[in-house]
């Protein structure tokens, strides 16, 4: 333990900030008027609800929804940028506003609500941000001396609870995320914030992922981080179904994390008929920075550290022993959002939206977004691609033996520019060698090369290495390497994909064939459209509208589906430009991702773009 906590201190003692003169040259950071991206209106992402919408409106239809639509679609997501005369710094930091379109026999009425959060209060009673928050700091309170903030750091209720990021339901009740151990019991119907609940106060985790997984049984399953004796730990706990599901959750498997004082950040996990599958990128939550940014006032962002020459690691964990089975590795790269994990023919597939490092979370802060049009490596910054992951199971092959050459291993290529962030910190060896690389799951260059060319990298494996992946159709790949096994995966669609969702009820941890996407390119010929990815085929349909920017499109089946695809797709949507107290639902056909009917509001102040959300069928 002794040595780990050595390396992790001689790592955080090399971590270097961002030179944004020194590396991006090109970056433009002007205020005005440019012109880099014409076909995007980042504005979506910029306003601010004044007024709630307690008592739902009727809006105008036009189209035709299914009358066999009967629930509410609830969203969740940013709600307001300003407190008093302040601004927050980034979107994950602004005051949560939940929406509901509630659908019933062809209507839609709207409404929206601010969750009621500790934080939401502080900071209206004090007129000024008080609690911080990822990207911005609290006005710092004379009140308190350096002895308080320290021990403020051993207290999970001195942190924000502004869970502004997802909804899901434990039961019959509705809940809201974030990534603090908070949660907020919501009413579906009326949108009044009923309860606070501090995870820690059960199962003794500091934090937990933003999307857990409801099994069809009502069982809950999340994955959180506890501090342990020998250092921090990634859990799985179980919240069982019942009338306690709180009260009876307990742990059910604990992981090490790979660096002691470095555990990794956690957007969310997969979930298979026989594992857990944790990925660990090499995006860290550096305690030492956290107790720093604790006492000096800091953001929380400033904790992020971000080491672009260690693998992600991909763990799969029994779910009935709860035992660590097996570790495999790929190049680094950074990801939000797990599409969906399965289980065939001796393989565990994990399909992953992938960006080449986390750069897109800076491009979320308020400066990077208003200075979007200005800043011409934003786009490039934004980079993902979904690709797929295929892990053997069992014994694996050595190697062949014989002749032996040099070949480059599989880079993520051309995800991203050579830009690191400016606020992150980052290993030294990240600046070493920083080049555009493929990303269709084969090298650049398949012929043997010269190890002078990348002698940086020491990305070099034995030529003619054999590909332990025997799945029919799949062109990913892994091979045996003296420290295990890594993993090269091939890419799902050449489209940036963000919040996919799945048919998720039937086929979360199945195999599946569909999965539903927003665009993430702003540099697309439309920013604002809707993607439906064919997994099996590699090919996608879309669906897209003028200035128009839907959010996270939900699956809804019908009532007798026939096939994966037999549903309809549900997705909100604003509008770029001056209309910004537009707000509409669009109804979709999942099978060819045409138009059905929609319902347009107009609203007595603006509407913000959403994040995340549930469809609730028995919320009317």
């Amino acid at each position: 333990m002794a040595a780990g906590v050595f390396k992790s201190l001689i790592r955080d003692f090399f971590a270097v900030k961002y030179d944004e003169q020194l590396n991006d040259p090109q970056a433009e950071r002007l205020d005005g008027n440019g012109g880099h991206y014409p076909n995007c209106s980042s504005d979506v992402w910029l306003r601010s609800c004044e007024r709630e919408i307690v008592d739902p409106i009727e809006g105008h239809h036009s189209g035709h929804i299914p009358r066999w639509i009967s629930g509410s679609l609830l969203r969740n997501g940013p709600g307001s940028w300003n407190v008093g005369d302040m601004t927050f710094g980034h979107l994950f930091d602004c005051s949560a506003l939940l929406h509901r379109f509630a659908i019933k026999n062809g209507r839609v009425t709207y409404q929206n609500r601010f969750v009621d959060t500790e934080t939401l209060r502080k900071n209206r009673s004090a007129q000024r941000i008080v609690v911080t928050e990822f990207g911005t700091a609290a006005v710092p309170d004379p009140c308190h001396s350096i002895f308080d903030r320290f021990a403020a750091i051993f207290r999970p209720d001195s942190g924000s609870d502004n869970s502004m990021i997802s909804i899901y339901p434990f039961g019959d009740q509705y809940y809201t995320f974030t990534e603090t151990p908070f949660m907020h019991r919501i009413n579906p119907c009326t949108l009044a914030t009923e309860a606070r609940i501090c995870t820690t106060d059960f199962v003794g985790v500091v934090n937990h992922t933003s999307h857990p997984h409801v099994l069809p049984s009502g069982t809950v399953y999340n994955l959180g981080t506890t501090m342990t004796r020998s250092g921090p730990a990634y859990t799985v706990l179980c919240f069982p179904h019942g009338r306690q599901m709180f009260e009876d959750a307990h742990v059910v498997a604990t992981l090490p994390c790979r660096w002691k004082l470095h555990p990794g950040y956690m957007h969310t996990f997969g979930l298979t008929d026989h594992y857990f599958v944790i990925v660990e990128q090499p995006l860290s939550v550096s305690l030492p920075e956290y107790i720093k940014a604790q006492l000096h006032g800091q953001n929380l962002s400033a904790c992020l550290k971000w080491f672009g020459d260690r693998p992600t690691l991909f763990h799969l964990i029994d779910r009935t022993s709860g035992k660590l089975e097996q570790t495999y590795e790929s190049e680094a790269f950074f990801y939000l959002h797990i599409i969906n994990c399965f289980e065939q023919d001796g393989h565990v597939v994990v399909d992953i939206c992938c960006y080449r490092n986390p750069e897109m979370i800076n491009c979320m802060y308020l400066d990077a977004i208003a200075n979007m049009q200005t800043n011409p490596n934003y786009a490039t910054l934004f980079r993902g691609r979904p690709l797929r992951f295929v892990l053997p199971l069992g014994t694996v092959p050595r190697a062949s033996s014989g002749k032996r050459g040099l070949v480059k291993s599989f880079s993520l290529a051309g995800i991203s520019s050579p830009q690191i962030s400016r606020t992150m910190k980052h290993s030294l060896s990240q600046f070493a060698d920083i080049t555009y690389m493929p990303t269709n799951g084969k090298p650049e260059n398949s012929g043997e090369e010269s190890p002078s060319r990348d002698s940086k990298r020491g990305r070099y494996e034995q030529a003619n290495p054999i590909n332990l992946v025997t799945l029919e159709g799949s062109q990913a790949e892994a091979f045996q390497r003296s420290a295990g096994i890594r993993l090269r995966p091939e890419m799902l669609c050449d489209l940036g994909c963000e919040t996919p969702r799945i048919y998720y009820e039937r086929y979360m941890g199945k195999k599946y064939r569909y999965f539903y996407a927003i665009s993430s390119d702003v540099d697309a010929e439309n920013p604002g459209t809707l993607i439906k990815v064919d997994v099996w085929k590699k090919t996608c349909l879309t669906w897209c509208e003028d200035n128009v920017y839907p959010s996270e499109p939900i699956f809804v089946p019908s009532p007798d589906p026939k096939s994966e695809d037999d549903g309809v797709i549900l997705a909100s949507m604003v509008v770029g430009g001056l209309n910004d107290r537009y707000v509409g639902l669009i109804v979709l056909c999942a099978k060819t991702m045409t138009e059905l009917g929609r319902c347009d509001f107009h609203t007595n102040g603006p509407v913000p773009k959403c994040l995340h959300g549930w469809f609730a069928p028995n919320a009317i």
